[in-house]
């Protein structure tokens, strides 16, 4: 039975302040569901408004990537300097710890492997199933001039709807065929497509001429794909550029896990994205990390 209110009893309802909802952080996502907001939230980090992203998905189409031949033991050990892991529903089930507390963005598209042609994915996830493993969001790749450009444009609606339809976001993965050229007028093509056909963040490459007006162009959080294993001063030094020119953040991988040392590097990344820590200092903390995890082996 609830209490009763006692005679006399004073009320405090604060008519003296105004009634506030602070908006949401992050770029273009004010208006979403609460649930929307709060698995965003989980991705991208609301003190900075950026994300550190390890992406591990490379699996899906390409088998045992070089430095994730085993997961649990390159992967798991450096989990908690990564604000969201992006993968494959196996690897989670099958090697990721159910305490992992992070975000995670689960790949949602596949098909062909590196044999045949890349762009004729399909939807490889059912949306009850990226809920039942408590997903912060879905990614989809989407082959903008592709052969099958087409069905992967469809493949991202169809599970923006259906993430519309749970409060699922989806990450729209812009993906570059060896045909293609990387220019600040292909990306700003690709990255407006997604997003003005529904997907909540999207994930794109760095691009040394004309990267600020691919992030400027594109209305919701766009996070910097890491791309192939570079010198570790050049990946911070392009992590570094691309926050500074309106990423939200990396979506790295093989800059990370094929770095002699990817605990070093990831928490080097971490301070540049988050701190915007300069890349020679940066570096300079990850030889420092570095050599310390050397002399503890």
């Amino acid at each position: 039975m609830p209490d009763a209110d006692r005679p006399g009893e004073a009320k405090k309802f604060y008519r003296d302040i105004p009634a506030t909802n602070k908006p949401f952080f992050l770029k273009g996502s004010n208006s979403l569901d609460w649930g929307m907001q709060n698995r965003l939230s989980r991705i991208f980090n609301p003190a900075s408004g950026r994300t550190v992203m390890l992406a591990i998905d490379h699996g899906y189409f390409m088998g045992p990537t070089t430095g994730l031949e085993r997961i649990d033991v390159r992967i798991v050990p450096i989990l908690d300097y990564c604000d969201a892991l992006m993968l494959t529903r196996g690897i989670l089930r099958t090697t990721i710890p159910s305490s992992f507390g992070r975000g995670t963005v689960l790949r949602a598209s596949g098909g062909p492997s590196i044999l045949k042609e890349l762009s004729d994915e399909q939807l490889a996830l059912d949306i009850e199933d990226g809920l039942r493993a408590n997903a912060a969001a879905l990614a989809v790749q989407v082959f903008i001039g592709g052969e099958y450009e087409s069905q992967s444009v469809l493949n991202m609606t169809r599970l923006v709807d259906l993430g519309n339809r749970y409060g699922m976001p989806v990450l729209a993965v812009t993906a570059v065929g060896h045909e293609m050229e990387r220019n600040a007028k292909y990306f700003r093509l690709a990255c407006r497509m997604c997003a003005e056909l529904g997907a909540h963040i999207v994930k794109s490459y760095y691009i040394p001429d004309g990267f600020e007006t691919v992030t400027a162009s594109c209305p919701v959080p766009m996070v910097m794909a890491g791309g192939k294993k570079l010198p570790e001063i050049d990946a911070l030094t392009m992590a570094y550029n691309a926050v500074q020119q309106g990423a939200s953040g990396v979506d790295m991988g093989r800059n990370i896990f094929q770095s002699d040392t990817p605990e070093a590097m990831i928490q080097a990344i971490r301070q540049v994205v988050h701190n915007q820590l300069k890349p020679s200092h940066a570096y300079e903390l990850y030889q420092d990390l570095r050599a310390e995890s050397l002399a503890a082996t």
